[in-house]
């Protein structure tokens, strides 16, 4: 462990310890009022006593929050370690032994294998790791903590429901940091929302059953509006004297402006004129340029990051 993660998790830990020092019923408290909450909601006593049973907030839970990678590294060291050639062989792995299941998600849900392949591998590496916190801890944590306690209480009430359905069992229930489960790491509220029941048992299983997950990210592309037509982006060169400020994620315009403003593939094959919508971003210091397409914002809504979004699309191109 690193000097700087030690004095890290040491100041969490003293914040979690002053914290129960200068209040020592604030957490219990934060539960009872959870209780009553979540009573309203439908969840039974003896759910909450299973879920509460000896529960303390976690420090851990706390540091993490604070440095998301999105946020503390450059697109070259994000991109470098999540494209790796070890996830690729294994994504290609994955797309094989996973093939029947991805064609019937395709046949279902009009997504990409490619794409749900990517997704699978960049949230768990294919499965795995699914994440080792509890996520009813890491929830009433986050919740209790303040910092966004509105929407983790609102996660945490989602996720009690969960339990309450006999999805999953409270001991199986482990996830991120952040509270986001199985394979596909759905929030609990995406969860209710948009996990399927692929095989038919009865049960959306998203922690054991592959089909249930593959399906379940295949579901949240299709509702978040996804094109089986179309591509996410490609990489591109630039003209010379390109403008960075026309390099924006919201500057959408025919895909024809592009290619006539000098805008071209590294292989040198031309690209198409047509009229569908893009945008250019430079996501780094490199100078690596892309053309994203509409497929690019729907990825960006399982994680509102252009540096993943960018990675599943690179990845996806990789594995098939």
């Amino acid at each position: 462990m690193t000097a700087t993660r030690r004095f890290l998790l040491s100041a969490a830990t003293l914040l979690l310890a002053g914290r129960a020092q200068a209040a020592s019923q604030s957490f219990e408290s934060f539960l009872d009022g959870m209780r009553g909450e979540a009573r309203r909601a439908g969840v039974s006593a003896m759910t909450l006593d299973r879920a509460f049973a000896g529960l303390q907030p976690n420090a851990r839970v706390l540091e993490l929050d604070r440095r998301q990678p999105e946020f503390t590294q450059t697109w070259e060291q994000y991109r470098d370690a999540r494209l790796s050639q070890q996830r690729i062989e294994a994504g290609r792995r994955a797309f094989a032994d996973n093939r029947a299941t991805l064609e019937a998600v395709q046949g279902r849900f009009r997504v990409s294998p490619r794409i749900v392949t990517a997704i699978w591998g960049l949230e768990t590496n294919y499965g795995g790791f699914t994440g080792n916190m509890s996520v009813i801890q890491s929830l009433a944590t986050l919740a209790w903590d303040g910092r966004r306690a509105s929407y983790f209480r609102n996660e945490l009430i989602a996720a009690l429901k969960i339990l309450e359905a006999g999805h999953v069992a409270p001991a199986r229930m482990r996830g991120s940091w952040a509270g986001a489960m199985g394979h596909p790491q759905f929030m609990p509220s995406n969860f209710d929302r948009l996990a399927v029941d692929m095989d038919g048992d009865g049960r959306r299983d998203i922690w054991d059953n592959r089909q249930d997950a593959l399906g379940s990210i295949g579901h949240y592309l299709s509702r978040s509006g996804w094109r089986d037509d179309e591509l996410w982006g490609r990489e591109v060169v630039l003209p010379a004297g390109f403008d960075p400020d026309q390099a924006r994620r919201d500057n959408m315009r025919p895909l024809r402006d592009w290619v006539r403003a000098g805008v071209r593939r590294p292989d040198g094959v031309p690209l198409p004129m047509l009229d569908m919508p893009a945008a250019v971003l430079i996501p780094g210091p490199s100078g690596q340029a892309f053309l994203i397409y509409h497929n690019f914002n729907v990825i960006r809504r399982y994680n509102p990051s252009n540096y993943y979004a960018l990675a599943v699309g690179l990845l996806s191109d990789r594995v098939a």
